[in-house]
Formats: structure tokens, sequence, C-alpha cells
């Protein structure tokens, strides 16, 4: 599968996450089509590429901790996927992540890596090594004519 492709059905499916997930974070038109009550949020598609074999372990981590250290320190969680086509689906985890602003997505992230919390896990999960090879993290803008903003 080629890049566009999988941005394109991650494009998808964040759209249908942030409807079902919103809450009382937004909401679903009687179209079907989700809105969010923060207009301006910056969004931040984030690429995990594990180490041979770790991919589990990523996912793992995510599921039991990270993503409940990310909320207790700002970072809301709009999905997290994983690929069905190789070569990415066997060592891969794309995720989505909101924040206010740039500004408040750099303070988050500077409170989320100095969490003891966060820091005992990482050292837990990384006991025998580190799990995640490289890491690709792009800021995105809601275009004006988005559903998702």
């Amino acid at each position: 599968m080629n890049l566009k492709k999988v941005v394109v059905s991650l494009s998808f499916v964040a759209v249908f996450a942030a409807g079902y997930l919103a809450g009382g974070h937004g909401g679903v038109d009687g179209a079907g089509v989700a809105y969010a009550q923060s207009p301006g949020r910056v969004f931040e598609l984030r690429t995990y590429t594990a180490h041979e074999g770790k991919i589990s372990n990523v996912v793992g981590r995510f599921r039991d901790h990270t993503m409940r250290i990310f909320a207790k320190n700002g970072i809301t969680s709009v999905g997290y996927f994983t690929p069905e086509d190789a070569p990415m689906s066997g060592n891969t985890l794309v995720y989505i992540l909101a924040h206010p602003s740039r500004e408040a997505a750099k303070k988050n992230w500077d409170a989320f890596r100095n969490d003891p919390e966060w820091q005992k896990v990482k050292a837990e999960t990384e006991a025998n090594g580190p799990i995640v090879e490289k890491i690709v993290s792009v800021y995105l803008d809601a275009t004006n004519f988005s559903p998702l903003k």
C-alpha cells in the first residue's frame, strides 16, 4: 500500500473515530459528519516503527499505559491504527492526537516525558532493549472544509 492510500484511509478513520469518540468534545450531525467544539486545534499524526518482532510490545504499551498517561498530561487521543498491508503491517503503529495549539502540544509533551509514571513504564517496557526504532511526527491543521476541526 502506498503512503497516499494510508493517509487517505487514516483521514477517513480519524473523522469516523472523532465522531464516535467525541462525547463531550463534539458530536455527529444528522448526516453523520463529525464536528469538534474546539476550532483551531492542531492535530498530530505520529507513526512508530517498531524494532523487529516488537510491534506487540509497542501496541501493548499504548493500550495498557501510554493512552492513560497521555490523557493525564493533556494529550487528546483521536485514534490508533495498524496498517493492513506489508511492509508496514508487521511493524507499524499510526495514531492521531489533538492539541489546543502547537504551544500546548509542546507543553503537554514536556509534561508527558517528565511524568514519573511514564518514565517507569518506559524503563520497564524497554528492560530488554528499545522497542521503537523510529518515530515520525507531523503536525496538521484542519482545512476550512474539514468535518473534523
